[in-house]
């Protein structure tokens, strides 16, 4: 988030569901939609504002024609969010 400028993207492809669900996860808390809580990570900080936007409402997949030119692209999602200007979260560590 700090790296990233307003307007900058953020375009990410993963190759296997366990990677698609940390990805779908950090973006949605991002974005404003909250996400389920886990003891594991990290809480963040209440009342903030989106960081990201989406600009793919469900990942991004490879047509048919793609998977019989590239077999190991069958199992490729892509998922993409733009900055915007709020100011980047910060995380608080949990005891």
């Amino acid at each position: 988030e700090k790296i990233l400028t307003a307007g900058g993207r953020l375009v990410v492809v993963s190759f296997h569901s366990l990677e698609d669900r940390i990805v779908k996860n950090f973006f949605r808390e991002r974005v404003g939609r909250g996400s389920n809580p886990s003891r594991h990570r990290p809480t963040l900080r209440a009342g903030h504002s989106p960081s990201f936007r989406l600009l793919t409402a469900r990942p991004v997949r490879p047509k048919a024609c793609e998977i019989s030119a590239n077999p190991r692209a069958r199992s490729a999602r892509l998922r993409a969010v733009e900055r915007t200007s709020a100011a980047p979260w910060l995380l608080k560590a949990v005891a």
